[in-house]
């Protein structure tokens, strides 16, 4: 099944990705250009991987702060939530879980399309794609999606046609450190969870945000390495929200998540 499925989501950002292709840091903004233009692929996603999916994950549109979206998630009532993690035939499967910064990003992105509307979007760690989805719904013209878990992919495309969104071109490769262009916006929820990718994200971000047309935003809930980590002192606070109760109880409490515009020091 993990080869089968894998195979089918190389299919993500059109039906000629090569491993090349995928590798060639020095030419990712052109290689994510060419992923939009292609669009996804008419093959449909792998049947294997789509029945797998759909028997593990349940629709939801409660509990968050974007019941505007239905998502493909992880829940209580599923058979790998309760289960050791190691019966999961994939890798960890954090994009079926809706964290806090995810949902912030989404929220303010709905609430003020202004923001993305005939923008270029960029969503980074993109998860279960919820931000990516909201941003189509409030106009964005180009959506690119990045996440490493070729799986993710999978997930966000049966996340795009439960909100009646065209798919976007989902990337698999590790941006981080890359060179890019192009990009009106980029966004990126809950990617602080670590001192090392704390570091090599604010070098990344800071790079990007001072090319001129490009905003970044990041959502955060709070963690330890983003509220000590010295980025604190390039943002700027755009809304915060109340999360939900059983937002809270999943992320051990925390209360409310928070939006910030990153804008480096020149």
């Amino acid at each position: 099944m993990i080869s089968k499925g894998c195979q089918g989501l190389l299919q993500v950002c059109g039906g000629n990705i090569t491993q090349r292709a995928l590798t060639q840091k020095s030419q990712s903004s052109c290689f994510l250009w060419r992923c939009y233009h292609r669009g996804i692929s008419g093959k449909p996603l792998d049947p294997e991987m789509r029945a797998f999916l759909e028997e593990n994950t349940e629709v939801i549109n409660s509990g968050n702060l974007t019941p505007e979206i239905r998502l493909r998630l992880l829940t209580p009532r599923c058979r790998f939530w309760h289960d050791k993690a190691i019966l999961w035939p994939y890798g960890d499967p954090y994009w079926a879980i809706y964290w806090p910064g995810g949902q912030g990003l989404a929220r303010y992105l709905l609430d003020n399309p202004k923001v993305v509307y005939r923008k270029r979007v960029l969503d980074l760690g993109s998860g279960c794609g919820a931000t990516a989805i909201a941003a189509l719904m409030s106009g964005a013209s180009q959506v690119v999606a990045n996440d490493i878990d070729p799986v993710a992919g999978a997930a966000m495309i049966l996340n795009c046609e439960l909100n009646n969104v065209n798919p976007f071109p989902v990337v698999t490769e590790d941006l981080i450190g890359t060179k890019l262009d192009g990009w009106d916006l980029i966004v990126l929820g809950d990617m602080f969870y670590s001192e090392e990718l704390a570091e090599s994200l604010h070098w990344w971000l800071e790079k990007h945000a001072k090319i001129p047309g490009t905003q970044v935003l990041i959502g955060d809930p709070g963690r330890p390495h983003f509220v000590t980590h010295q980025i604190q002192k390039e943002l700027h606070k755009i809304s915060e929200y109340a999360l939900p109760e059983a937002t809270k109880q999943e992320n051990y409490g925390l209360a409310t998540t928070v939006v910030w515009h990153y804008q480096p020091l020149l």
